[in-house]
């Protein structure tokens, strides 16, 4: 069990009195070095009523002078803040991250946003309000992107922001193709493929009903992301929501951005994200991905054999997999469970080419797109809409 302290550190102003509906919830530990310039940034968020912003700040662990910054610097905040203070032997990225988003939804009682960042981070002014703009659009969650700190980035040997420059101009030529391909409504082109804890938000009713943060040790941001779309929840990847991330080589959570960043500068060969995988191998899975869609949305999956047979997919999976009720769920297990849809991820000497054949490609899948949903407003243009029985005026 985790010996835990909290209290309420802010002044007692007539807006700190007043009840937040939006809480910015960060795990943090030994952060002495980099929490002020957090917490200014946070306090320089623009666009939002007085009182609507709150803080939760989980010092988990902490041995250096992190609690005593904290301490001095939040009384002046313009916001309402919670510290928590806990000591835990088997504290982990997941572990806090989780505590700190349960104490926001706590707090937040009913109907509400809960915003994550960590404690090295530095969000831009308009961070809260871009994130709250997306969700006021029909996001149940916001996922937004991110770029390291420049200064901090500028020490980095220079093959890592030119391999970093390579890696970005190929995800978003993959994403351009995965969204005309296998188009998600609520997440439409322009979009991107970050998931990071840096750069979370939710409402209280999404992250309280997918069972909250996953409690693991590394990774937790992106099984989160995929738990809030497996259950249906519309999770929207917005370009304009970003956030300054820190490029040192020593973090806080073995595995994480640090340790990836570390790891790349020792062996500039290292492979690319899974994600990052060969043209025609990803396009493979994004068609496979809107097939499933269709086979689901006709009832087709749980009649048809030919799916599971192509994708070497046994029959009883198949038939576990038909029977999921979500199709974020059946499209998650179909590719768990298919020898086929394994990811491959490259090697950086392997981005240029991938990179010239998904820019000879991709007209092609635009192309493809155009034709499929002008096909779609004909066919809907041509399907008679039901007479309403009764008409009503609106209010």
């Amino acid at each position: 069990m985790a010996d835990t302290v909290q209290r309420d550190a802010t002044r007692p102003t007539s807006t700190a009195a007043r009840s937040p509906d939006t809480i910015v919830a960060i795990p943090v530990r030994n952060e002495a070095e980099r929490i002020g310039f957090c917490l200014d940034a946070l306090d320089a968020q623009e666009g939002l009523a007085p009182g609507r912003l709150g803080l939760v700040l989980f010092l988990n662990n902490c041995t250096d002078d992190t609690a005593r910054i904290v301490a001095a610097r939040v009384p002046a905040l313009s916001m309402p803040v919670r510290v928590i203070e806990a000591e835990f032997a088997g504290a982990h990225a997941g572990w806090a991250r989780r505590k700190a988003m349960d104490a926001a939804a706590e707090w937040l009682a009913e109907a509400g946003t809960i915003l994550s960042t960590d404690a090295d981070s530095r969000v831009p002014p308009d961070w809260v309000f871009a994130n709250l703009r997306a969700l006021a659009a029909g996001a149940d969650a916001v996922a937004g992107r991110v770029e390291l700190i420049a200064e901090e980035a500028a020490l980095l040997p220079p093959s890592l922001p030119a391999r970093g420059r390579l890696e970005d101009a190929y995800s978003a030529l993959l994403t351009e193709a995965e969204a005309r391909i296998d188009p998600d409504p609520n997440d439409p082109w322009p979009c991107h493929r970050t998931t990071i804890g840096a750069t979370l938000a939710v409402s209280r009713d999404a992250y309280l009903r997918v069972g909250g943060m996953p409690e693991i040790a590394l990774g937790e941001d992106g099984a989160f992301v995929a738990r809030l779309l497996a259950h249906g929840f519309r999770v929207r990847h917005d370009p304009a929501v970003m956030v300054f991330i820190s490029a040192r080589l020593t973090g806080r959570a073995p595995g994480g951005v640090a340790d990836t960043i570390r790891s790349r500068c020792e062996d500039p060969g290292a492979l690319c994200d899974a994600r990052l995988e060969p043209v025609p191998r990803a396009l493979h899975r994004y068609l496979w991905r809107r097939r499933l869609r269709r086979l689901h949305a006709s009832g087709r999956l749980g009649t048809s054999t030919a799916w599971a047979h192509r994708l070497g997919i046994q029959s009883h999976e198949a038939a576990r997999i038909a029977a999921l009720p979500l199709v974020g769920q059946v499209v998650e297990e179909a590719e768990r469970a298919s020898p086929k849809l394994r990811h491959a991820p490259l090697s950086v000497p392997q981005l240029p080419g991938q990179i010239r054949l998904a820019k000879a490609v991709l007209p092609l899948v635009r192309a493809f797109a155009s034709v499929r949903d002008r096909w779609k407003g004909s066919a809907a243009a041509a399907t008679p809409s039901p007479t309403p029985s009764v008409t009503r005026a609106m209010p």
